[in-house]
């Protein structure tokens, strides 16, 4: 509508905030001088040492974990008894197996780097932990951590190899539950992370080399990502 002087009547729209305004973590916020600027916080980071069983998740998660000085969760103790017992018997686990699991692993990966009520205790700057993760979904779940808190930062380290290498591995493992005719079934569901996935937070090391080997590349890995997060 036009008023008599020929100038439009209409109100003017109020101001749309940024999204990135939307957004600002107060907590990070320090005030110098009377105004606040936004502080840089560094993630807290979540190491998921993934892959079927022989790609050596515990020895490299357990090294990675102490050249870190970090804590370490084996992901297998996190299974139910009945998980264990199927698995001992050769019966695959079904998703609905893997569900609860997966939470479990991924609150008890969250408590690991969460602020302690505790005055004495500090969060960890980091934590270790193995999980098959086999399925994209399965990767998922993890990934929540990230959406519950976004000071921290979740990775996954796909150790990759040939079946015919971690048969071998498994065969050679004594007293273990997870019998060697669970590579075959693992590698059926085996989902490997895409190059959507590879590009945001998967990294992914060849595990076929000696343990030593897969070890330091996974260390240097680790520590480039850390230099990053400046």
């Amino acid at each position: 509508m036009l008023s008599l002087d020929g100038r439009s009547s209409l109100p003017t729209p109020s101001p749309t905030p940024s999204p990135a305004s939307s957004y600002t973590n107060t907590s990070a916020l320090k005030q110098i001088n009377g105004t606040f600027q936004q502080e840089h916080q560094h993630h807290r980071h979540m190491w998921i040492i993934t892959g079927p069983a022989g790609c050596g998740k515990s020895s490299v998660a357990d090294y990675l974990a102490k050249e870190l000085s970090i804590p370490y969760i084996e992901g297998d103790d996190y299974h139910s008894a009945s998980n264990k017992a199927k698995m001992a018997q050769n019966i695959p686990l079904t998703d609905n197996d893997r569900w609860d699991w997966l939470i479990a692993l991924r609150e008890a990966a969250a408590t690991r780097l969460s602020p302690s009520t505790s005055a004495t205790a500090k969060p960890h700057t980091g934590v270790v932990v193995t999980c098959s993760a086999l399925k994209r979904k399965y990767r998922d779940v993890i990934r929540i951590a990230a959406y519950n808190d976004h000071n921290v930062a979740v990775h996954f380290i796909y150790l990759r190899a040939d079946e015919d290498v971690l048969m071998r591995r498994v065969q050679a493992r004594k007293g273990h539950y997870m019998k060697s005719t669970m590579v075959r079934s693992q590698m059926e569901l085996l989902e490997e992370p895409d190059i959507q996935e590879q590009g945001r937070d998967v990294l992914e090391v060849d595990c076929g080399a000696s343990l030593a080997e897969v070890q330091r590349m996974v260390v240097g890995t680790v520590r480039e990502v850390l230099a990053d997060d400046i």
